[in-house]
């Protein structure tokens, strides 16, 4: 039974799509190429995206994919193909640009094998290192395994820190959710070779919520040229502008204070790391052992049920005025990540999906992402998928991308 923080807090698990898995016998699972170098290896700049292991995770026919997605509940393609599911872990960098690893899954459709589009799904926020695709059945294998079974290729990263990643992860770090993403491509595409399929360097992207963020960061980085074509981004629900956006909602009473109160304490602990926001976590959290509930090793149920019911529990009031009118390191860590939407070079389409409803991350998000876009030149729109909150809004829009990306694809 849930809690009623867990019930509160749903659309930030994320994990919403837990379902039964074909899983792959030991034998076949044994006979997936690995990289050639053992995970110890020293990893080089130059090793960006190439396999560490591979792991089948699930080899699913047409009827079970079929039945997968009848018990989630959600919409799967008429005619869908079998698919190959794998847990890949891959060299990557990390945030400061040393040479560290991350995982990812990677889906292959069985019967198309030349020429494949790829498809990057970008998850939503998660605090446990088990809680990713990786690891655990959810949205991080059911999407990539949506689209291989309308003959794509599928993938969806953990980030850093998540899965088998090292450390700690960078939660909503724009850098690290693209170089992440954008190093699974690669992986795939070595993945797909060994497995007798090509992909075609045709990429689309999409995420929702901290994914949609991703998505953006992703496809911002790969229109700066990278050896892929992107032909097409559809975030869902993603927090883009934290000072304009986010965060006045958050101040203001507009999130629902739970779920504002678990955000504010996760991109607290996670900047501080990367920007040094505080010398000790009494200068922010009330409690300031709430510092240690995000190190990866403690779930969303155990995170959520620590926490107190509302922000202006949760921080003190120096730091409450410090989010107001932030300066110095605040401002750089929001300055830094509400970029992603802002300096696209025209040519690529975007379509931003978000819900008016959405009392997690409010619809403000998407408006500013979309004047950014087109002050750029981009040809962007913005749908808004009704009076829903977060996670349905996932749910609502998901078809809809399904359907552009296979037409733009047709195309």
């Amino acid at each position: 039974m849930r809690t009623p923080m867990r019930t509160r807090l749903l659309a930030l698990a994320c994990a919403g799509l837990v379902l039964a898995t074909a899983t792959a016998p030991a034998a076949l699972a044994a006979a997936v190429p690995t990289g050639t170098a053992p995970a110890a290896r020293t990893v080089t700049i130059d090793d960006r995206g190439s396999i560490v292991t591979a792991r089948l995770l699930a080899r699913m026919s047409p009827e079970q994919v079929t039945a997968y997605f009848e018990r989630a509940k959600f919409p799967a393609p008429a005619r869908p193909q079998g698919v190959d599911l794998y847990a890949v872990v891959y060299r990557t960098i990390g945030v400061a640009g040393t040479p560290t690893t991350a995982g990812g899954v990677v889906a292959l459709p069985a019967r198309s094998r030349k020429n494949l589009w790829t498809v990057s799904y970008a998850h939503g926020t998660t605090v446990g290192r088990s809680e990713v695709g990786t690891t655990s059945d959810g949205e991080g294998r059911a999407i990539p395994m949506l689209f291989a079974a309308a003959g794509f290729a599928g993938v969806a990263p953990d980030y850093l820190g998540l899965g088998a990643g090292p450390g700690h992860h960078p939660y909503m770090d724009a850098a690290t959710e693209a170089s992440a993403s954008a190093d699974l491509l690669r992986a795939a595409g070595e993945l797909a070779r060994q497995q007798g399929r090509t992909l075609s360097g045709d990429m689309l992207a999409t995420g929702f919520s901290q994914g949609g963020h991703a998505a953006m960061a992703l496809g911002k980085e790969l229109r700066g040229g990278s050896g892929f074509r992107l032909r097409g981004v559809a975030p869902i629900a993603g927090p883009y502008h934290l000072r304009e956006a986010e965060l006045p909602a958050l101040l203001d009473g507009r999130l629902q204070p739970l779920s504002a109160t678990f955000y504010l304490a996760y991109w607290t602990v996670s900047m501080n790391r990367l920007h040094h926001l505080y010398d000790s976590p009494s200068e922010v959290f009330r409690d300031p052992g709430v510092a240690e509930l995000f190190d990866g090793d403690r779930g969303f149920d155990e995170v959520a049920a620590a926490l107190p019911g509302s922000p202006q529990d949760l921080v003190t009031d120096d730091y409450l005025k410090r989010l107001k009118r932030p300066s110095g390191a605040l401002l750089t860590a929001m300055e830094r990540n509400d970029a992603t939407c802002a300096g696209w070079r025209p040519g690529v389409p975007v379509r931003l999906f978000a819900a008016r409803g959405d009392r997690d991350v409010v619809i403000a998000n998407a408006r500013r992402c979309l004047r950014d876009l087109r002050a750029s030149g981009v040809k962007a729109s913005l749908t808004d998928v009704g009076d829903v909150e977060h996670r349905p809004s996932m749910f609502r829009t998901m078809p809809q991308v399904f359907d552009w990306f296979v037409r733009l694809r047709g195309a």
